[in-house]
């Protein structure tokens, strides 16, 4: 995360977005096939991150697989891992559902001569090519800063409510790198509002009608509930629908992250305070960009930092800002 945290986004973009630059002794066999298997596909954040893919492959002649599963689950994920590894790609860009159970599976892919890049989520620690460890041969990781985008939910959060009060993470499950990451960076900026309590983390497994009965439960053990922080949409939508249950809906703050179109709404009823959207599609053209580098000959960074934007009732209309929301076609 460190390293991460520390590129800039232009640095990175620079570094691999001078597709003339790129040198292509592969395209001499003939086309390069790169494959990208999303988290899941029932989502409007791989949608998203799949047409950010498709337009780099367009652009450099790069026949482009896709292949998901409908889940996020990793008893689902690695099947579908093992379909694409037979069809013999050049690379494999992928947001592996669990950062230790896809090591073997994704080594395996890479002793068969298949480079790996890492989307949204990552492997091991996240930091590659070092020579060490069991889980450092991704070509490089492609993502959003999750750590910094935990604090800024907290800065939002911690104002919203004044700086006091009890508030929850809402998160998937342990295990998982970006949500791992998100409560990380969302507990490590509540500290600067000492006169707020984090109660502990509710665990829904990527299902937002347990995240609404978590909310109900965790307001009737803390009646003077102030907020929440939901680390993915899921549970930040669920966390929403449990507050309209109970009819505190924008009396509990909720803090969102991703930005599915339906967030406006919920940003314009105050259901929600703000949200953090990523950015999917840089994700996915940058990700396959650094794939065909790779197998092409060309260096790759390590690891690539894409962007994200604050997203709140006051700006939610700006052009600027709603185009970052996620599409769900």
């Amino acid at each position: 995360m460190d390293r991460r945290s520390m590129m800039k986004f232009a640095g990175a973009a620079g570094a691999v977005a001078g597709l003339g630059a790129l040198t292509s002794p592969a395209r001499a066999a003939g086309k390069v096939t790169i494959a990208l298997i999303p988290g899941l596909t029932a989502d409007g954040f791989y949608v998203t991150m799949h047409k950010g893919a498709i337009a780099a492959a367009q652009a450099l002649g790069v026949d482009l697989i896709y292949q998901g599963a409908a889940e996020w689950n990793v008893a689902l994920e690695v099947p579908v891992l093992e379909a694409v590894v037979a069809k013999k790609p050049a690379a494999i860009l992928i947001a592996p559902n669990d950062k230790q159970q896809l090591i073997a599976p994704l080594k395996k892919a890479f002793d068969a001569g298949i480079q790996i890049v890492c989307v949204d989520t990552f492997i091991g620690t996240g930091v590659f090519q070092t020579g060490s460890g069991d889980a450092d041969f991704p070509v490089s990781y492609v993502a959003s800063d999750n750590v910094l985008g935990g604090k800024m939910a907290a800065a939002a959060l911690g104002k919203a409510i004044g700086g006091k009060g009890k508030v929850y993470v809402a998160n998937v499950k342990p295990g998982i790198s970006t949500t791992d990451q998100r409560e990380q960076g969302f507990k490590e900026g509540m500290k600067a509002f000492p006169g707020a309590q984090v109660l502990e983390t509710q665990f829904n497994d990527d299902d937002a009608n347990k995240a609404a009965a978590q909310f109900q439960a965790v307001l009737g053990r803390a009646p003077d509930l102030a907020g929440v922080f939901g680390a993915n949409l899921f549970s930040a939508s669920g966390a929403a629908n449990g507050a309209k249950q109970a009819g505190v809906a924008g009396k509990v703050k909720i803090a969102g992250f991703d930005a599915p179109e339906s967030i406006v709404a919920q940003l314009k009823d105050g259901t929600f305070e703000m949200t953090i959207a990523q950015h999917p599609a840089e994700i996915g053209y940058f990700g396959l960009v650094a794939a065909y580098a790779k197998v092409t000959g060309n260096p790759v960074p390590t690891a690539i930092g894409t962007g994200f934007t604050v997203m709140t009732k006051a700006n939610i209309d700006d052009p600027n800002v709603k185009k970052f929301l996620y599409s769900s076609k």
